[in-house]
């Protein structure tokens, strides 16, 4: 999938504290002038030093011999401060002056200006001296500014209120903005239309059919208004995750050129009751003024679910926001050009009265991929990533059976990054080879060093791979391995010769058979048993259970169907109708047939597997020894001869440790 653009003019990584805090325009007015205030003084001293006309500084004693000598022409008092003018410049200190015989003695300076300070006593003597010597005398009172006295008054409580303003507004900011609760959260795509087409969807041909439609009609819709033609107003998307609903959305604006706003459904509900109707209301008045337009709401059912299911009342917020949803749909105009689109995989839990005919009337569904399907998606997401001249992107597609298309992409990065790491120019079959095994076995672990373990789990996955082989019907075994992968000890990997939708009771016995095996295995060996099979046991009573209550694969329960599984519990049926749909005697004749297949597939699994013991401790040792062994030789030790080559990647593992 494509990086989602921002929507036009924000920017949704911006979390700045200062984001939510705008600045009146004559506040920074404000700041220059004061500071201009502050800087005049400072100004005027620096044009004096600029100018080199500095008044030298003075003693007190001096100053009065100066006035004496009459070389002083105009004095002025500024507080302590005594400033003026020499008749002549003099320099200070003099020739004869203590203050030149100091360890640091003071520089000479000259100048016509002068600078003294009073001292703190008082001395009549200075103002007879002043008249005597006829001196101009004036004087300056220092006056505070009125802006300073009101700032240094006013300022500590003026910075207190906007600091906590401003952690009002963030507070405000951070919780979804208070006052704006109403608005919806939408991601508008208008200004940059959506850049996906169809050519960037694959593997959902049949999907895409349904859609053409879709986009027909925001491209021309006058061609089915005059006709009085009604184009479905919503359209659901249902698929497993990862299948690509949100990105077959984008496409279809892209490909009809209009506006596209995109929500998750759980931003319409909020702890304030009508915010979520509110939001609706919001979104669709924007979505028609933008018409024509699409409105895509992803993983509807977090709102969509079923009224009035369960314990609790009718009136919560969540059932509020779906009235909402359920009138603003109905309300659309025939000439209006806005389409609903919905994504879930869940439709099951969905509201009836969203699927009926004039909301929800067309469900699309987009399945996981088949082959064909996943290797246009390789093509797509290896694009613009030098690959070397031994990948075989076919065989990529063919090994990765039940893969959706976020794992085809993730595939491609890993495999892009297991390159990087090894400083490679290209991609290699073999990155995808090591980037696959990461993905679906886990990260490989370091080997076991407790030789006897070594032995039991080497027998176990062996065990897996002699009945795997020695069964008909069952997927082809393609490698086994000793070497721990996440929580697994060891791996029994096979793959199908190709995509399977419908299991045959044969085939789903075989899995059983081949399950077991590894169980098998240790009791034929070592006269005991394990916890290594614990996983194989659980996946083998959930095949059996569902052959027994869902397939209708047991003659003494009939084809009955009595599986469960499509309700969901937090919706309260369980407490409205019970735990279950049928009886205590059914339950227990249920639960008779899946331990009667269980423990005679175990039966057979023993016999097979002592008959064929020279071939179980063959393939042990050469695990023991290799740690790693494919699907040919794997046949060769066990069938004496060699079987079609085995593939390049490992498959899904059936079972593991």
């Amino acid at each position: 999938m494509q990086p989602q653009k921002p929507p036009s003019g924000k920017d949704p990584q911006n979390n700045s504290p200062f984001s939510n805090f705008n600045f009146p325009r004559w506040v920074p007015l404000i700041i220059l002038g004061l500071l201009l205030l502050w800087m005049l003084p400072r100004l005027q001293g620096l044009g004096d030093t600029m100018s080199g006309n500095t008044p030298v500084a003075i003693d007190y004693t001096y100053l009065k011999q100066q006035i004496e000598a009459g070389n002083v022409e105009q004095v002025q008092f500024q507080d302590a401060q005594i400033r003026g003018n020499f008749v002549a410049p003099v320099t200070y200190p003099p020739a004869n002056s203590p203050l030149l015989d100091q360890a640091n003695p003071v520089q000479q300076r000259t100048s016509d200006r002068f600078t003294a300070v009073l001292p703190p006593i008082s001395d009549p003597e200075l103002s007879q001296l002043l008249t005597a010597n006829n001196v101009t005398v004036t004087t300056q009172l220092v006056q505070p500014s009125p802006i300073l006295e009101l700032l240094f008054t006013f300022g500590p409580l003026l910075i207190f209120l906007g600091f906590f303003i401003w952690m009002a507004r963030r507070t405000q900011g951070q919780m979804g903005n208070v006052f704006g609760f109403g608005r919806t959260n939408a991601r508008e795509y208008t200004v940059e239309r959506p850049q996906v087409t169809f050519a960037d969807v694959a593997g959902q041909d049949s999907a895409k059919t349904e859609l053409v439609e879709i986009v027909d009609f925001l491209k021309e819709p006058d061609k089915y208004i005059r006709l009085g033609a009604r184009i479905p107003r919503g359209v659901l998307l249902v698929g497993p995750p990862g299948t690509g609903k949100t990105l077959m959305a984008r496409a279809v604006a892209g490909e009809a050129n209009v506006a596209f706003f995109s929500i998750a459904a759980s931003e319409f509900v909020e702890m304030f009751v009508g915010v979520g109707a509110s939001r609706v209301r919001d979104l669709f008045k924007r979505a028609k003024d933008a018409a024509p337009a699409i409105v895509f709401i992803d993983e509807i059912d977090a709102v969509g679910r079923q009224r009035g299911a369960g314990l609790g009342g009718g009136n919560d917020e969540r059932e509020q926001t779906l009235n909402q949803l359920l009138s603003e749909m109905d309300g659309f105009d025939q000439t209006e050009s806005i389409i609903v689109m919905a994504a879930t995989n869940r439709p099951d839990v969905l509201d009836p009265a969203l699927l009926r005919p004039g909301r929800f009337d067309r469900q699309v569904t987009v399945a996981l991929p088949d082959r064909t399907g996943r290797l246009d998606m390789l093509k797509i997401h290896t694009r613009g990533k030098p690959l070397a001249e031994d990948i075989s992107l076919e065989d990529v597609a063919k090994a990765t059976i039940g893969f959706s298309g976020a794992d085809i992409s993730n595939l491609a990065n890993e495999s892009a990054l297991t390159a990087a790491r090894r400083g490679a120019k290209k991609i290699s079959q073999r990155d995808f080879l090591d980037a696959f095994d990461r993905i679906v076995l886990g990260t490989k672990s370091p080997p076991l060093s407790n030789q006897q373990e070594r032995t039991v789990v080497a027998y176990h996955e062996a065990g897996h791979a002699l009945v795997g082989v020695l069964t008909p019907n069952a997927n082809p075994v393609l490698k086994v391995t000793i070497v721990p992968r996440g929580q697994a000890l060891g791996v029994t990997a096979s793959l199908p010769d190709d995509d399977r939708r419908n299991y045959s009771k044969e085939y789903l016995m075989a899995q059983i058979y081949m399950l077991l095996g590894g169980r098998a295995a240790e009791q034929v060996t070592f006269n005991e048993i394990t916890t290594g099979a614990s996983n194989d046991l659980r996946r083998v009573t959930d095949i059996a259970r569902r052959m027994v209550a869902e397939f209708g694969m047991s003659e003494r329960v009939g084809p009955l169907n009595f599986g469960d599984n499509d309700r969901q519990p937090f919706l309260g049926y369980s407490m409205a109708t019970g735990p279950r749909s049928y009886s205590e005697e059914t339950a227990s004749i249920i639960d008779e047939e899946v331990k009667r297949i269980v423990e005679e597939s175990y039966h057979e699994v023993l016999k097979l597997v002592g008959n064929h013991r020279p071939q179980l401790e063959g393939l042990a040792n050469e695990l023991l020894n290799n740690e790693v062994v494919d699907g040919s030789r794997v046949r060769e030790i066990i069938l004496g001869r060699d079987a079609a080559p085995s593939h390049d990647l490992t498959p899904e593992p059936v079972t593991g440790d």
